[in-house]
């Protein structure tokens, strides 16, 4: 009797110091997560909320007025802004998939067992991503200059007879731009897929071996296969990257000749600092950005089948 009222009068006490702890532990891990959405919603949200409103509104610094949608109507009349939205789907249509082609043909050759040095090449192929951006962008334009190396090399090997104006052509600017983007990014990519090829069972291929399966269907019916997931990953980062493409057009070219290389987010920054500030327009461009990786990646999730798109 005495060690069933014992019992009894432990049991409340226990369920009484568990329920603090677990109140405890609850308002300590509540702290973190607040002061991070807090945070979060003070440095992302509020500016995003305030980019809107500032989108239907017109002017400079204090000097703001409401006009309703005629910012985004005017986008659709602005042939400097159509300019900068064709040159930035150019490098989007065209960097971007050579690049994620390369970083995935790189990928699956330091996964090779046999490669030896496989640390030193790896090494050598990301450490352009952490560079600095103003660094490397300066480099290229004194690479690419009409007197650069670039242009020396080519005439050395007799490949042209006098130097391409790899600045100041149209053309030639935008290939500018597209070799220093993929020179970049590449490894930045790489080293997503080669960390999901790592994780892939070597016996799927040894099984596909022995059913008489060579490189190429191995590849294509296995690796991409597998990567699948990765490659969406990569596919959408890098257009939300190229779409807001600046610093090296910024560097490079500074958008010309003309705007023959004018990307959208330098045409924003031209429209708060360089012309007659209209912080207005220049947040409703912003926001064109937005509905375009919206469009983008709708598309890229479309394209790879997934059903949650």
């Amino acid at each position: 009797m005495i060690q069933a009222t014992t019992k009894q009068s432990i049991q409340p006490k226990s369920r009484k110091y568990n329920n603090k702890l677990r109140f405890k532990n609850g308002l300590i891990g509540w702290s973190f997560i607040t002061i991070a959405t807090v945070m979060i919603c003070l440095f992302y949200f509020y500016p995003m909320a305030q980019a809107l409103i500032l989108s239907f509104q017109s002017g400079a610094g204090s000097n703001l007025q409401f006009v309703g949608f005629d910012n985004y109507i005017r986008l659709f009349t602005d042939p400097t802004f159509i300019a900068a939205v064709k040159n930035t789907v150019i490098y989007l249509i065209i960097q971007v998939p050579i690049m994620i082609i390369l970083a995935l043909l790189i990928s699956v050759l330091l996964n090779d067992k046999k490669l030896k040095l496989k640390g030193f090449f790896r090494t050598a192929i990301f450490l352009p991503c952490i560079t600095s951006l103003v660094a490397y962008s300066v480099v290229f334009k004194y690479l690419f200059g009409s007197d650069g190396i670039i242009n020396q090399m080519l005439i050395n090997v007799s490949l042209i007879s006098e130097p391409i104006q790899w600045l100041t052509d149209p053309f030639w600017a935008k290939v500018t731009i597209i070799i220093a983007i993929t020179w970049r990014w590449t490894g930045y990519n790489m080293i997503f897929y080669l960390s999901a090829l790592q994780n892939v069972d070597n016996s799927i291929y040894e099984a596909a071996k022995m059913d008489g399966a060579n490189a190429f269907q191995q590849f294509f019916k296995i690796t991409i296969p597998m990567l699948k997931p990765i490659i969406l990953f990569t596919s959408i980062t890098s257009t939300i990257g190229t779409l807001q493409l600046f610093d090296e057009v910024m560097n490079i070219t500074k958008g010309g000749p003309g705007n023959a290389t004018l990307t959208i987010s330098q045409y924003i920054y031209n429209l708060s600092f360089k012309y007659t500030p209209d912080f207005g327009y220049a947040a409703t461009v912003s926001y064109a950005i937005v509905i375009m990786i919206v469009i983008f990646s709708i598309i890229q999730f479309k394209v790879a089948g997934d059903k949650n798109a």
